[in-house]
């Protein structure tokens, strides 16, 4: 009876680690749309979502204190605990940076100064790094782990395009300061996302192989 409910806890947090990723998913996904559209409903809704997000972390953090406490985890479930909860802070992470990017719409007024297909394709990586990095996890796939983790390279490449030719339209125009200072946030924004999923694959190659490594 012990060691099912223990086994069920084990399950439970790892189901809650999940939820948070799709929670994220969720909140980076629409707050991107809003960002794109300038949709300022849509990025209020997005807003409201970052309460839930901190209700799941504290969850699993205390769903970690008590397996640590009562049941002295071992071996590969201690790795399980331990990557949780590093996990678990770089979801939350995930959601501060798509929260940060949900704020924008309401600050640009008469639309965008330039297309944003960079942008929008560096967003369409980071999404495919978050799905891809919380179904390493899920699966304990440590090969998924790595080459989604090898993709932050093609999120770097595209961040600092941007951030040369938004630099040089501030410099030939200054009236559009204000407005691509705010583009620069959001390209840092997503790569700052980017890393994160790094850090989660990095977790969970701990957690599959019991090796430390780093992949940023």
């Amino acid at each position: 009876m012990v060691r099912e409910r223990y086994l069920m806890q084990l399950d439970l947090l790892r189901e809650s680690v999940l939820s948070l990723g799709e929670l994220s998913e969720l909140i980076f996904h629409d707050s991107m749309e809003a960002v794109i559209d300038l949709n300022v409903e849509l990025a209020r809704k997005t807003l409201a979502l970052e309460p839930e997000a901190d209700k799941l972390e504290e969850g699993i953090e205390v769903s970690i204190f008590d397996l640590l406490a009562l049941q002295q985890p071992m071996a590969s479930d201690l790795r399980l605990v331990v990557s949780a909860l590093k996990i678990a802070a770089d979801l939350r992470r995930v959601v501060g940076l798509s929260i940060n990017i949900a704020k924008i719409p309401g600050r640009i007024e008469g639309g965008h100064i330039k297309p944003l297909i960079d942008t929008k394709r560096m967003a369409d990586i980071t999404a495919d790094m978050i799905a891809n990095s919380l179904k390493a996890f899920e699966t304990r796939d440590s090969e998924l782990a790595r080459t989604t983790a090898a993709r932050d390279e093609e999120v770097d490449k595209i961040f600092y395009a941007v951030w040369v030719e938004l630099l040089e339209m501030m410099a030939k125009d200054t009236s559009i300061i204000s407005k691509a200072t705010h583009l620069l946030f959001l390209v840092r924004y997503l790569e700052r996302i980017a890393d994160h999923c790094c850090n989660i694959c990095e977790s969970v190659i701990y957690l599959t192989t019991a090796e430390r490594v780093k992949l940023n």
